[in-house]
């Protein structure tokens, strides 16, 4: 524990001075995935894989999630992201989609997240599944 009982540089949860909780922040967390074809079954299992794997890799409580928002690449039309994520009971978090910038030679049928939460990690986990976890190899598995 750090002398302001902040988090340890691995992320552990650690109390304040005095034994109080560390203080939370809003951060951003992000994720992305991909689809192997455009079904709606396909979109909703690989967005709630992604949203669930984000949400226990980081120890994030439903009730300090802020906001997602998600973009799909221009060749998703099934069904919206967000449509799945309620499937899984982010129906009280305010939800977005968007459609992500058409670049060449980017990756097909690709959904993206950035998560808003409240959190007193100092590292978060970003997670990037199936074909999108080449989108960042600067980042730790």
């Amino acid at each position: 524990m750090t002398d302001d009982g902040a988090l340890s540089a691995a992320g552990a949860r650690q109390a304040g001075p005095g034994g109080s909780a560390p203080r939370k922040r809003t951060r951003a967390l992000r994720g992305a995935t991909t689809i192997d074809e455009d079904t709606a079954d396909q979109v909703r299992e690989r967005t709630q894989a992604l949203l669930t794997a984000m949400v226990e890799r980081n120890e994030v409580e439903h009730e300090d999630i802020i906001s997602v928002l998600f973009t799909a690449t221009n060749d998703i039309h099934s069904v919206f992201p967000a449509t799945a994520a309620r499937g899984i009971g982010f129906g009280d978090v305010p939800l977005l989609c968007a459609q992500e910038l058409e670049i060449v030679a980017g990756q097909p049928r690709c959904i993206r997240v950035l998560m808003h939460v409240d959190t007193s990690r100092r590292e978060l986990h970003h997670v990037y599944l199936e074909g999108a976890r080449g989108l960042r190899d600067d980042l730790p598995e």
